[in-house]
């Protein structure tokens, strides 16, 4: 996912939306699940800002839903110029280069929601301050992050080697290396993989999704993965109330919480 923010990994993230630009209909159930808080009437006339939108595929769905007003950012042009194309039939939307630490809107938007950004932020805390403070109040604050439960092979094998060797590689080597490891995980899912929720579910996914997944894991020089209570714990930081959360697909962990009125 996109990254809005000094000392993350804009850029390269930027090298990932500019290859994979296009928004195809497996991302609305992965949306729906990432934010699995609100069905598709919940965003009918709402103004929601989406806090490091990459190329626009989450904005996308909450605008089919009928949201009134969409602001969606991120610092990287390569992202910001994907997401402006597939955004470009909302007259709704603008898409605005902007950091998530200083959105410039105060208590505007009943939903701000980042998914797959803050857990690379070096500065996560302040992120979720800037997104309590564009929220109106009684409005809310929903984010989709890396979970620490049943990600230990992760941890172990994955997570090192993308901090000591792939997060210091030129991003294009990165996605070349990561041919090798989709291709893999294709045979493993096909040949009845089926540890978590998630792996059922990619198993639906085409290979070229089923890769940017893969180089989108092997890209960040910063990636948290944090347990249940440290996100509960983030969201409580930033003074929401009301905190519910939700483990997606046995591997992440989606949170919603409310701007005291």
């Amino acid at each position: 996912m996109a990254v809005a923010l000094t000392g993350g990994s804009p850029e390269r993230f930027g090298y990932e939306w500019n290859v994979y630009s296009a928004i195809a209909p497996e991302y609305e159930e992965q949306f729906r699940r990432w934010l699995p808080f609100y069905s598709p009437a919940d965003w009918a006339q709402k103004c929601f800002i989406d806090a490091g939108c990459g190329m626009g595929r989450n904005s996308h769905w909450p605008l089919c839903y009928g949201a009134a007003k969409c602001y969606a950012i991120d610092v990287d042009d390569r992202s910001l110029a994907a997401a402006r194309r597939n955004l470009a039939g909302f007259v709704s939307a603008e898409v605005l280069k902007c950091s998530i630490y200083d959105l410039p809107w105060h208590e505007v938007a009943d939903i701000v929601f980042s998914i797959g950004v803050i857990h690379h932020l070096e500065f996560p805390g302040r992120a979720l301050d800037a997104m309590a403070k564009a929220a109106k109040p009684g409005g809310e604050v929903a984010i989709w992050v890396y979970g620490r439960e049943n990600n230990g092979w992760l941890l172990w094998a994955l997570d090192p080697v993308r901090k000591l060797l792939f997060s210091r590689m030129p991003v294009s080597w990165v996605h070349a290396l990561s041919l090798a490891p989709a291709a893999l995980l294709w045979l493993l899912l096909k040949a009845g993989l089926d540890r978590t929720e998630y792996f059922r579910l990619a198993r639906r996914f085409s290979f070229a999704h089923l890769r940017s997944i893969v180089f989108d894991q092997m890209l960040p020089r910063i990636a948290h993965y944090w347990s249940r209570s440290e996100v509960i714990g983030l969201m409580q930081d930033a003074g929401l109330q009301d905190v519910e959360i939700a483990w997606v697909n046995q591997m992440s962990w989606a949170a919603r919480g409310k701007k005291p009125a």
